[in-house]
């Protein structure tokens, strides 16, 4: 028999959504500061020469800086002050994560709730400044070297320098803001927005070939349903749980009895969600993006070496994207589900798993599934976002809308999806509670 919660669920129509003034505004704000984000994408940075910066981005578009295109929205391709996109900001977090994890002042902050928070998002925030600074100067020394600049010099790199920080920084501001007063999450959502602009040019350009038969038709046939498998697959795994029976005693209260009810504990197979192909994509962005700008295709030193072996398809990139995948997957799941902490919540509240005894026994327990589960998903995700990757490099197919950009694509779209069910309900339960009052009410006035 479903729930009162699912009986809920299963009555949600526009009449609610209609209802639901304060989802909408939500959902207004939300696409207010996403329609922001993507004026930015088309403002340009000072001091570029349009017609060389087209030329350079024509010759480079198959490699890393497309993938970082697909991620900026397009602003790399035309040099906007959003050109750095949201990644410097995703890799101060991932670096703050880390040292939460290994640093004891910091992991003190982390338990502290709110205060402590505030100051970790804090330190984030002066990590992304700090990265940006460092990532814009290197695009600006490549930019010069390249022969995109129109007046070289320390004022067009101070000019770079402050424009792309600045577009991050409004970029973190406008995430924070969405996450805070919109619907879904902020950063995820410009990352999905950005990739979905860029959706229909790509896919003209992928016709296009076929029309003039670069590409035959049979392969574009398969490339198609392989995309519908991997969405298929997205929605399958995402939606995949492990449900672990939980059991709760009956006790006396006075002359009632309680408890005694079965209830279940839901491990997602894929609990890390997008964020280990978002971190380990900006890690690898971070050094390929400035060896791309930097790098000529006959020069020698570090930058060459990077940009010859970390770019899109070679070994070393594939292995490294799976290596940080997996690495990822693991510790972001040791980050939002803790065994211990919830088998003392398990038995505070009198709960336990048939068989197992209360305490560590169940940690240990829970930690054992939680394991196997996560072996899963990081095998799901880094088979999803690689293969493409290996048979878009080794057809020359020049599709970059890879296993990545539809993973990202489709999981927020179905965690977008389910906030706006929770508010829906959460509204219901509101006017259920109000309408109940106003019975009261009228029953005592009577």
């Amino acid at each position: 028999m479903a729930s009162a919660a699912e009986q809920m669920a299963s009555n949600l129509s526009w009449s609610a959504f209609g209802k639901a003034k304060d989802l909408q505004n939500r959902i207004l704000f939300a696409l207010a500061l996403l329609v922001i984000y993507r004026i930015g994408t088309y403002i340009p940075m000072p001091g570029i020469d349009p017609v060389q910066l087209a030329r350079f981005i024509e010759q480079t578009q198959g490699g890393i800086l497309g993938v970082f295109n697909m991620f900026a929205g397009g602003a790399v391709s035309r040099m906007a002050i959003f050109a750095l996109g949201i990644m410097p900001y995703i890799s101060a977090s991932i670096i703050m994560q880390l040292m939460t994890s290994m640093v004891p002042e910091l992991e003190k902050l982390k338990k502290e709730g709110e205060q402590g928070r505030r100051k970790i998002n804090q330190y984030t925030r002066y990590g992304t400044v700090l990265l940006a600074t460092v990532q814009a100067y290197g695009i600006a020394v490549g930019l010069e070297g390249q022969g995109l600049a129109i007046d070289p010099g320390w004022f067009f790199r101070a000019t770079a320098v402050i424009t792309l920080v600045g577009g991050t920084m409004l970029l973190m501001w406008l995430g924070e803001q969405i996450t805070a007063r919109g619907i879904g999450n902020g950063i995820s959502l410009i990352i999905y927005v950005g990739i979905i602009a860029e959706l229909p040019t790509a896919l003209a350009q992928f016709f296009e070939l076929g029309r003039t038969g670069q590409l035959a038709a049979g392969l574009i046939i398969a490339i198609l349903v392989g995309a519908i498998a991997v969405i298929a697959a997205v929605v399958y795994i995402e939606r995949a749980q492990r449900r672990i029976l939980v059991q709760y005693p009956k006790r006396q209260v006075g002359q009632k009895m309680y408890g005694g009810e079965n209830s279940f504990l839901p491990l997602k197979v894929n609990t890390a969600g997008v964020i280990p192909p978002i971190f380990a994509s900006s890690l690898l962005l971070l050094p390929a993006t400035v060896a791309g700008f930097s790098a000529d295709a006959g020069s020698s030193g570090i930058m060459s070496y990077i940009g010859a072996y970390l770019g899109r398809g070679q070994p070393l990139y594939l292995l490294t994207f799976v290596a940080l995948i997996v690495f990822f997957a693991f510790f972001y799941t040791s980050v939002v589900f803790n065994p211990d902490d919830v088998a003392d919540n398990l038995k505070k509240n009198g709960g336990y798993v048939p068989g197992i005894r209360p305490g560590k026994k169940t940690a240990e327990y829970l930690d054992y599934v939680l394991t196997r589960l996560t072996v899963v998903g990081a095998g799901y995700l880094a088979i999803i976002c690689v293969l493409p990757e290996i048979l878009i490099s080794e057809l020359a197919v020049p599709f970059y809308f890879g296993g990545t950009s539809l993973l990202i694509v489709v999981s927020v779209t179905m965690d977008t999806v389910t906030q706006v069910q929770s508010h829906l309900l959460a509204h219901q339960y509101e006017g259920l509670i109000e309408r109940s009052r106003l019975g009261r009410r009228g029953k005592k006035r009577r």
